[in-house]
Protein backbone atom coordinates (compact mmCIF):
# COMPACT_ATOMS: atom_id res chain seq x y z
CA UNK A 1 0.00 0.00 0.00
CA UNK A 2 2.90 2.29 0.66
CA UNK A 3 4.95 1.44 -2.30
CA UNK A 4 1.54 2.45 -3.95
CA UNK A 5 0.99 5.92 -2.43
CA UNK A 6 4.87 6.46 -3.43
CA UNK A 7 4.10 6.06 -6.99
CA UNK A 8 1.14 8.02 -7.43
CA UNK A 9 3.04 10.85 -5.72
CA UNK A 10 5.69 9.94 -7.89
CA UNK A 11 3.26 10.35 -10.97
CA UNK A 12 1.86 13.76 -9.77
CA UNK A 13 4.91 15.03 -9.17
CA UNK A 14 6.60 13.79 -12.59
CA UNK A 15 3.23 15.52 -14.16
CA UNK A 16 4.01 18.83 -12.68
CA UNK A 17 7.73 18.40 -13.33
CA UNK A 18 7.36 17.96 -16.99
CA UNK A 19 4.37 20.59 -17.72
CA UNK A 20 5.27 23.54 -20.50
CA UNK A 21 7.23 26.43 -18.91
CA UNK A 22 5.92 28.60 -21.49
CA UNK A 23 2.51 28.14 -20.79
CA UNK A 24 2.87 29.26 -17.07
CA UNK A 25 5.19 32.36 -19.01
CA UNK A 26 2.19 33.45 -21.32
CA UNK A 27 -0.47 32.80 -18.58
CA UNK A 28 1.91 35.24 -16.11
CA UNK A 29 2.05 36.92 -19.18
CA UNK A 30 -1.32 37.57 -19.71
CA UNK A 31 -2.28 38.33 -16.35
CA UNK A 32 -0.21 40.88 -16.10
CA UNK A 33 -1.31 42.46 -19.11
CA UNK A 34 -5.07 42.32 -18.21
CA UNK A 35 -4.32 43.80 -15.10
CA UNK A 36 -1.82 46.74 -17.04
CA UNK A 37 -4.96 47.03 -19.15
CA UNK A 38 -7.66 47.29 -16.16
CA UNK A 39 -4.87 50.21 -14.75
CA UNK A 40 -5.11 52.25 -17.75
CA UNK A 41 -8.82 52.05 -17.90
CA UNK A 42 -8.99 52.85 -14.45
CA UNK A 43 -6.59 55.38 -14.84
CA UNK A 44 -8.08 57.14 -18.26
CA UNK A 45 -11.58 57.09 -16.00
CA UNK A 46 -9.94 58.85 -13.26
CA UNK A 47 -7.97 61.14 -15.38
CA UNK A 48 -11.52 62.05 -17.31
CA UNK A 49 -13.39 62.64 -13.56
CA UNK A 50 -10.62 64.93 -12.83
CA UNK A 51 -10.82 66.79 -16.06
CA UNK A 52 -14.53 67.35 -15.89
CA UNK A 53 -14.14 68.41 -12.53
CA UNK A 54 -11.67 71.51 -13.21
CA UNK A 55 -12.55 74.66 -12.38
CA UNK A 56 -12.51 75.97 -16.01
CA UNK A 57 -14.88 72.77 -17.07
CA UNK A 58 -17.25 73.90 -13.83
CA UNK A 59 -17.89 77.40 -15.07
CA UNK A 60 -18.25 76.55 -18.86
CA UNK A 61 -21.02 74.24 -18.03
CA UNK A 62 -22.66 76.37 -15.46
CA UNK A 63 -22.47 79.09 -17.68
CA UNK A 64 -24.50 76.79 -20.73
CA UNK A 65 -27.14 75.71 -18.09
CA UNK A 66 -27.38 79.25 -16.99
CA UNK A 67 -27.69 80.36 -20.64
CA UNK A 68 -30.47 76.93 -21.42
CA UNK A 69 -32.41 78.23 -18.35
CA UNK A 70 -32.54 82.15 -19.68
CA UNK A 71 -33.81 80.92 -22.77
CA UNK A 72 -36.74 78.48 -21.15
CA UNK A 73 -37.67 81.24 -19.48
CA UNK A 74 -37.95 83.49 -21.72
CA UNK A 75 -39.86 81.21 -23.97
CA UNK A 76 -42.40 80.52 -21.40
CA UNK A 77 -42.75 84.25 -20.28
CA UNK A 78 -43.19 85.20 -24.54
CA UNK A 79 -46.02 82.08 -24.19
CA UNK A 80 -47.64 83.22 -21.66
CA UNK A 81 -47.90 86.90 -22.91
CA UNK A 82 -49.17 85.56 -26.32
CA UNK A 83 -51.94 83.94 -24.50
CA UNK A 84 -52.62 86.94 -22.40
CA UNK A 85 -52.69 89.18 -25.21
CA UNK A 86 -55.28 87.07 -27.11
CA UNK A 87 -57.54 86.33 -24.23
CA UNK A 88 -57.60 90.26 -23.44
CA UNK A 89 -58.16 90.41 -27.00
CA UNK A 90 -62.06 89.03 -26.41
CA UNK A 91 -64.67 91.29 -24.28
CA UNK A 92 -65.79 90.27 -21.34
CA UNK A 93 -69.42 89.46 -21.47
CA UNK A 94 -70.29 89.20 -17.59
CA UNK A 95 -69.86 93.05 -16.64
CA UNK A 96 -72.77 93.57 -19.31
CA UNK A 97 -75.42 91.17 -17.65
CA UNK A 98 -74.43 92.16 -14.38
CA UNK A 99 -75.16 96.46 -15.47
CA UNK A 100 -78.41 94.58 -17.12
CA UNK A 101 -79.25 92.87 -13.83
CA UNK A 102 -78.03 95.94 -11.58
CA UNK A 103 -80.56 98.35 -13.44
CA UNK A 104 -83.62 95.82 -13.28
CA UNK A 105 -83.40 95.35 -9.70
CA UNK A 106 -83.13 99.06 -9.00
CA UNK A 107 -86.24 99.89 -11.39
CA UNK A 108 -87.88 96.84 -9.61
CA UNK A 109 -86.95 97.75 -6.12
CA UNK A 110 -87.96 101.71 -6.60
CA UNK A 111 -91.41 100.56 -8.62
CA UNK A 112 -91.88 98.03 -5.37
CA UNK A 113 -91.49 100.88 -2.82
CA UNK A 114 -93.65 103.55 -4.88
CA UNK A 115 -96.50 101.12 -5.20
CA UNK A 116 -96.76 99.94 -1.17
CA UNK A 117 -96.02 104.06 -0.48
CA UNK A 118 -99.26 104.78 -2.38
CA UNK A 119 -101.62 102.74 -0.71
CA UNK A 120 -104.67 103.60 -2.50
CA UNK A 121 -106.08 100.10 -2.64
CA UNK A 122 -105.62 99.89 -6.32
CA UNK A 123 -103.22 97.09 -6.70
CA UNK A 124 -100.87 95.54 -4.02
CA UNK A 125 -98.30 92.85 -5.23
CA UNK A 126 -96.57 90.33 -3.63
CA UNK A 127 -93.32 88.34 -4.94
CA UNK A 128 -93.45 84.81 -5.92
CA UNK A 129 -90.73 82.53 -3.41
CA UNK A 130 -88.65 86.21 -2.79
CA UNK A 131 -88.04 86.28 -6.69
CA UNK A 132 -88.04 90.05 -7.07
CA UNK A 133 -88.55 89.38 -10.47
CA UNK A 134 -91.75 87.75 -10.91
CA UNK A 135 -94.81 89.53 -9.44
CA UNK A 136 -98.36 88.35 -8.47
CA UNK A 137 -100.07 91.29 -8.83
CA UNK A 138 -103.76 91.40 -7.28
CA UNK A 139 -106.11 94.50 -9.31
CA UNK A 140 -108.84 95.28 -6.64
CA UNK A 141 -110.57 97.30 -8.54
CA UNK A 142 -112.10 98.49 -11.92
CA UNK A 143 -114.55 100.74 -12.82
CA UNK A 144 -117.33 100.55 -10.44
CA UNK A 145 -120.61 101.56 -13.33
CA UNK A 146 -118.75 98.41 -15.21
CA UNK A 147 -121.06 95.23 -15.55
CA UNK A 148 -117.07 93.25 -14.41
CA UNK A 149 -117.28 95.40 -11.31
CA UNK A 150 -121.37 93.85 -10.51
CA UNK A 151 -119.65 90.17 -11.39
CA UNK A 152 -116.89 90.59 -8.82
CA UNK A 153 -119.67 91.78 -6.04
CA UNK A 154 -121.87 89.04 -6.36
CA UNK A 155 -119.46 86.57 -6.88
CA UNK A 156 -117.85 87.78 -4.07
CA UNK A 157 -114.28 88.34 -6.08
CA UNK A 158 -112.43 90.50 -4.06
CA UNK A 159 -109.49 91.01 -7.21
CA UNK A 160 -108.12 90.19 -9.96
CA UNK A 161 -104.95 88.07 -9.82
CA UNK A 162 -101.98 88.89 -12.73
CA UNK A 163 -99.00 87.45 -12.41
CA UNK A 164 -95.94 89.48 -14.17
CA UNK A 165 -92.55 88.33 -15.11
CA UNK A 166 -90.09 90.36 -15.96
CA UNK A 167 -86.96 90.02 -18.67
CA UNK A 168 -82.95 90.60 -18.43
CA UNK A 169 -82.95 93.48 -20.03
CA UNK A 170 -86.17 95.01 -18.26
CA UNK A 171 -87.35 97.80 -18.34
CA UNK A 172 -86.53 98.07 -22.15
CA UNK A 173 -88.04 94.89 -23.23
CA UNK A 174 -91.69 94.73 -21.28
CA UNK A 175 -92.48 92.22 -19.15
CA UNK A 176 -94.97 88.85 -19.78
CA UNK A 177 -98.06 89.54 -18.25
CA UNK A 178 -101.15 86.86 -17.93
CA UNK A 179 -104.53 86.66 -15.65
CA UNK A 180 -104.43 83.56 -12.94
CA UNK A 181 -107.66 84.02 -11.77
CA UNK A 182 -110.68 84.81 -12.24
CA UNK A 183 -111.64 82.81 -15.74
CA UNK A 184 -112.07 85.98 -17.41
CA UNK A 185 -114.23 85.95 -20.98
CA UNK A 186 -113.61 88.97 -23.30
CA UNK A 187 -112.28 92.37 -21.98
CA UNK A 188 -108.98 91.17 -24.36
CA UNK A 189 -107.91 88.71 -22.39
CA UNK A 190 -107.24 85.37 -24.52
CA UNK A 191 -106.90 81.55 -23.90
CA UNK A 192 -104.51 80.73 -21.23
CA UNK A 193 -105.15 83.96 -19.47
CA UNK A 194 -103.03 85.93 -22.31
CA UNK A 195 -103.48 89.86 -22.63
CA UNK A 196 -104.02 91.80 -25.82
CA UNK A 197 -101.94 94.72 -25.42
CA UNK A 198 -99.98 96.63 -28.07
CA UNK A 199 -97.64 98.34 -24.94
CA UNK A 200 -97.15 94.82 -24.02
CA UNK A 201 -95.76 94.26 -27.12
CA UNK A 202 -91.55 95.04 -28.08
CA UNK A 203 -93.11 97.55 -30.42
CA UNK A 204 -95.46 99.52 -27.87
CA UNK A 205 -93.67 99.12 -25.19
CA UNK A 206 -91.67 102.44 -23.27
CA UNK A 207 -89.18 102.35 -20.80
CA UNK A 208 -90.94 104.86 -19.38
CA UNK A 209 -93.68 102.95 -18.37
CA UNK A 210 -94.57 101.74 -14.66
CA UNK A 211 -96.35 98.94 -13.38
CA UNK A 212 -98.59 100.74 -12.14
CA UNK A 213 -99.45 102.28 -15.26
CA UNK A 214 -99.94 99.43 -17.35
CA UNK A 215 -102.26 98.16 -14.40
CA UNK A 216 -104.39 100.88 -14.73
CA UNK A 217 -104.28 100.33 -18.89
CA UNK A 218 -105.19 96.93 -17.98
CA UNK A 219 -108.09 97.38 -16.08
CA UNK A 220 -109.63 100.02 -18.82
CA UNK A 221 -109.16 97.48 -21.59
CA UNK A 222 -110.97 94.85 -19.24
CA UNK A 223 -114.04 97.67 -19.35
CA UNK A 224 -113.56 98.58 -22.62
CA UNK A 225 -113.76 95.06 -23.74
CA UNK A 226 -116.65 93.92 -21.85
CA UNK A 227 -114.83 91.76 -19.80
CA UNK A 228 -117.02 89.36 -17.68
CA UNK A 229 -115.85 86.86 -15.12
CA UNK A 230 -117.14 83.71 -16.28
CA UNK A 231 -120.14 81.46 -14.86
CA UNK A 232 -120.49 78.70 -17.23
CA UNK A 233 -120.36 75.72 -15.11
CA UNK A 234 -117.51 73.45 -15.84
CA UNK A 235 -115.56 76.03 -18.30
CA UNK A 236 -115.12 77.93 -14.97
CA UNK A 237 -113.37 76.08 -12.98
CA UNK A 238 -110.55 75.12 -15.80
CA UNK A 239 -107.55 77.16 -14.53
CA UNK A 240 -105.36 79.23 -17.24
CA UNK A 241 -101.80 77.62 -17.83
CA UNK A 242 -98.85 79.95 -18.47
CA UNK A 243 -97.60 77.09 -21.33
CA UNK A 244 -100.79 78.28 -23.26
CA UNK A 245 -100.58 82.06 -22.21
CA UNK A 246 -97.34 82.28 -23.77
CA UNK A 247 -98.60 80.29 -26.82
CA UNK A 248 -101.48 82.84 -27.48
CA UNK A 249 -99.68 85.66 -27.04
CA UNK A 250 -97.00 84.74 -29.60
CA UNK A 251 -99.65 84.42 -31.72
CA UNK A 252 -101.51 87.32 -31.27
CA UNK A 253 -98.25 89.50 -31.63
CA UNK A 254 -97.65 87.65 -34.82
CA UNK A 255 -100.95 88.59 -36.19
CA UNK A 256 -100.95 91.88 -35.11
CA UNK A 257 -97.51 92.56 -36.51
CA UNK A 258 -98.51 91.48 -39.99
CA UNK A 259 -102.57 93.37 -39.71
CA UNK A 260 -101.67 96.05 -37.18
CA UNK A 261 -103.62 96.37 -34.25
CA UNK A 262 -106.85 96.37 -35.71
CA UNK A 263 -108.94 93.52 -36.18
CA UNK A 264 -108.29 91.33 -39.15
CA UNK A 265 -110.81 90.55 -41.82
CA UNK A 266 -112.59 87.47 -40.97
CA UNK A 267 -112.12 85.65 -43.98
CA UNK A 268 -108.58 85.45 -42.56
CA UNK A 269 -110.06 83.81 -39.17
Amino acid sequence: MATLLRKIGLIRLHDRDTEDPKHHQGSLKGTKGNQKNNANKHCQTANETNLLSTPEIKARKLDQHGKDKQGKDAKEKQQTGSKASSASSVPPLAPHRQHCTQVRTRRLMKELQEIRRLGDNFITVELVEDNLFDWNVKLHQVDKDSALWQDMKETSTEFILLNVTFPDNFPFSPPFMRVLTPRLENGYVLDGGAICMELLTPRGWSSAYTVEAVMRQFAASLVKGQGRICRKSGKSKKAFSRKEAEATFKSLVKTHEKYGWVSPPISDG
